[in-house]
């Protein structure tokens, strides 16, 4: 994802501690791909949320696109940890053969990311070199950041909706006809109301709160983000101490939104970000827990370190003037035994893992401790 940043006499990234408490501009393109366009536009008209929601209709000015296989192209970058989601949910339901995959190369400049990991800088379906152009092609004065993950119409080009926290509510609801069979329920109807309220706090205090703690431009700001980012990883730990997953013995959306944070903790987050109370694998419950989802099919097999690394610490001039990615750390420690089967359940309850990564979709040999 990448925020709407300006460029700076130095850099042509753009700069992103701007002083104060750092906050994440969260105006995104709403609109929708649905099973029943005509039903969700009846829907009374919705309020932005932070998080998604479900049984919604649509935001306000917002469009409903229909469900069509073939159709979309889903466009995320994995060093990203809001696209992560979208890889891994896309991948935990089976959509591969539905919703084709782009995905950017880790670093880019204050326009766009680019497709620079692909033959001749384009992608191969789309056929540009910038995401930026797939923006433009539908709004050509777009204003704001051009950020991942973002759904692209492929026959006109145009992007669709860069709406991350829907996007997977979505793929788990709308798309549900093209699920593979065996897919995993991540929306589990008896757990929503506490689900959500999870999922809120994770994202306030976890997701958002490591970026408070990076971007904060001066030292009461960073202080306070800091002190409520503890706060929250102490609840997570203390709370995954008794269970095996977020909402028990299964995985559900809350644990795709969690995760992508935490294995991006030790690389990037507790130095580059300043959020060192101490290392993830400080923390038995929660470094246990991340790695039984990193061992888990369509979680560790999305992630690759190299471009994570690449990203934070190449694109943000102002935080790592340098640009010098560290070498660091030891990654081995993500395939050693977690023992989290002691607390019960299974991934996927009643369902089946997903199978092998299709090919062209995997992460790059020795970027990831399964691929070494």
């Amino acid at each position: 994802m990448s925020g709407k940043q300006s460029p700076t006499e130095h850099s042509t990234r753009g700069a992103y501690v701007t002083g104060g408490e750092f906050t994440r501009d969260t105006n995104y393109i709403e609109d929708r791909i649905v099973a029943d366009v005509e039903a969700v536009s009846a829907l009374s008209t919705a309020e932005p949320s932070t998080i998604g929601q479900l049984g919604a209709g649509l935001t306000e000015g917002a469009r409903a696109w229909p469900v069509e296989a073939g159709r979309y192209r889903l466009v995320a970058a994995r060093a990203c940890p809001w696209a992560n989601r979208a890889i891994i949910v896309r991948r935990l339901l089976g959509l591969e053969d539905v919703i084709s995959l782009g995905t950017p190369g880790p670093t880019h400049d204050v326009r766009s990311w680019t497709f620079d990991l692909d033959e001749g800088g384009r992608d191969p379906v789309l056929g540009t070199e910038r995401l930026q152009e797939n923006y433009f092609e539908r709004f050509p004065d777009y204003p704001r950041g051009i950020t991942v993950p973002a759904i692209v119409d492929v026959s006109s080009g145009g992007v669709v909706t860069n709406d991350y926290p829907q996007m997977t509510l979505d793929f788990a609801t709308q798309w549900r006809q093209f699920h593979r069979e065996g897919a995993p329920d991540l929306l589990p109807a008896d757990k929503a109301e506490e689900m959500f309220g999870v999922i809120k706090r994770v994202f306030t205090e976890v997701n958002n709160g490591v970026y408070r703690c990076g971007f904060a431009g001066d030292q009461t700001a960073y202080d306070e983000a800091y002190d409520r980012l503890w706060a929250a990883m102490d609840w997570l730990e203390e709370r995954l101490s008794t269970r095996r997953y977020l909402m028990g013995e299964s995985i559900t959306e809350a644990d795709v939104r969690l995760f992508t944070t935490l294995v991006r903790f030790d690389p990037v987050y507790h130095g580059h970000f300043k959020c060192n109370r101490n290392k993830l694998d400080q923390m038995p419950a929660l470094w246990g827990y991340a790695r039984d989802l990193f061992q888990t099919p369509g979680f560790g097999d999305t992630v690759d370190f190299d471009q994570i690394k690449r990203h934070y610490y190449v694109v943000h001039e102002d935080i790592n003037p340098t640009g010098i990615v560290p070498a660091g750390p030891d990654l081995s420690g993500w395939l050693t035994e977690h023992g989290r089967e002691a607390l019960g359940g299974t991934p996927f309850g009643t369902g089946t893992a997903p199978g092998p990564v299709r090919p062209g979709e995997q992460v790059a040999p020795g970027a990831n401790p399964l691929t070494a």
